[in-house]
């Protein structure tokens, strides 16, 4: 089968750094909550990315974060794709991400049953391979509850 033709993208990710990125949405998501991060800067050496949630995060929370997603790396899920029309997202996929120009076809990226992304960016093949996750610091804005958390990943 021919490869869909999809939008042209600008970005030389890190691969690791951003399937990182993945879980994490997908944690921040499940613990507290939130949407998707709309506010991210994914890099090799230092990752950044801001989640709008209901209250300040305790140290015990921002513990329990890191601590999902180095188990979510230990346990080696597979990073897999598959191409979809906008017609036929899934359910659990909105379309209120996608750019008004996304093309007719739609890469979906899935981690393991952990989370599922439309992404046309680079991804390791497994969580395994992302090494281990460092969760460098934290920053909270009481006015606009934003939560900023700086990482990353350590191979």
């Amino acid at each position: 089968m021919e490869e869909p033709v999809l939008n042209s993208h600008n970005k030389e990710e890190f691969p690791p750094a951003h399937t990182a990125e993945h879980l994490l949405n997908q944690t921040m998501k499940r613990m507290f909550g939130c949407e998707r991060s709309r506010n991210a800067h994914i890099e090799r050496k230092k990752s950044k990315i801001s989640f709008i949630v209901d209250h300040k995060p305790t140290r015990k929370e921002e513990k329990e974060i890191a601590d999902r997603m180095n188990q979510l790396i230990a346990d080696d899920l597979p990073v897999t794709f598959e191409f979809v029309t906008r017609d036929t997202l899934p359910d659990d996929v909105s379309p209120d991400r996608l750019p008004d120009d996304a093309s007719e076809a739609i890469r979906l990226v899935r981690i393991g049953d952990y989370d599922v992304c439309p992404c046309i960016g680079k991804h390791v093949r497994s969580t395994s391979q992302i090494g281990r996750f460092e969760l460098l610091g934290t920053n909270w804005d009481e006015l606009t509850h934003s939560f900023r958390i700086r990482f990353k990943v350590v191979q």
